[in-house]
């Protein structure tokens, strides 16, 4: 089993209004915590080329997995609501631990704003 993973990141900026800009990580360890996956990514976003400045600045925290190879997809157009104890990543884990895989597709994005969608899932447009 390898340890590196091209994984993709989801910025997720609004729920309502659908608002989301993929980023692709490539030879990410998967034995790295979450944490120290979520801090990269959070080091990274500010100086990545591409990515629009709303996105850069924007205050993220938690990760959840969305799709995972050859598996089935939601469909729900920014990311499902369902499993949040099981694809939630867990602090104090390794990516691998939490379930993730090579071409896993995490999104990141702010835990106060998700909840708040959670309880109203209406989208804007």
């Amino acid at each position: 089993m390898s340890n590196e993973a091209v994984l993709t990141v989801r910025l997720v900026r609004s729920f309502e209004h659908r608002n989301f800009k993929p980023v692709v990580f490539r030879g990410v360890n998967l034995d790295h915590t979450v944490q120290a996956f979520i801090q990269l990514v959070q080091d990274d976003i500010p100086t990545r080329a591409g990515v629009p400045p709303p996105f850069k600045k924007f205050g993220y925290d938690t990760m959840k997995i969305i799709h995972q190879a050859y598996g089935a997809k939601t469909n729900e157009l920014v990311m499902s609501l369902e499993e949040d104890e099981k694809l939630i990543l867990k602090d104090g884990l390794t990516l691998r631990a939490t379930g993730v895989a090579n071409e896993t597709e995490l999104a990141f994005f702010k835990r106060e704003d998700y909840e708040i969608f959670k309880k109203n899932p209406k989208t804007v447009w």
